[in-house]
């Protein structure tokens, strides 16, 4: 079985590859943030820069409930949160936001 650690290397390795960074995210005294913050610069697909936020899960898992809070007050803010647990949705998720 795949490890979400090899889905979040894919991730990084994908999102460098497209021209974007995929930072980890770490945020003393918030439990529960997502994996990664996603730079997608202005360019061809987009006229403005984006940020993305990302919670790498194995495969077939889902965000436990704090991450779920978490990632609801995220999006309640307007930011964009993703999950992702399967190389196919990082490939997806590349395609979307830098273009295929």
């Amino acid at each position: 079985m795949m490890r979400e650690s090899s889905i979040e290397r894919y991730l990084v390795r994908k999102v460098k590859a497209a021209g974007g960074e995929c930072r980890k995210f770490v945020t003393p005294g918030r439990r529960h943030a997502p994996d990664r913050l996603v730079l997608i610069p202005a360019g061809a697909t987009w006229e403005e820069s984006h940020i993305v936020f990302v919670e790498t899960k194995a495969p077939g898992k889902k965000a436990r409930a704090g991450q779920r809070r978490e990632h609801k007050r995220l999006r309640d803010m307007g930011f964009e949160v993703r999950v992702i647990d399967t190389k196919k949705l990082v490939g997806d998720f590349v395609n979307y936001w830098f273009g295929g």
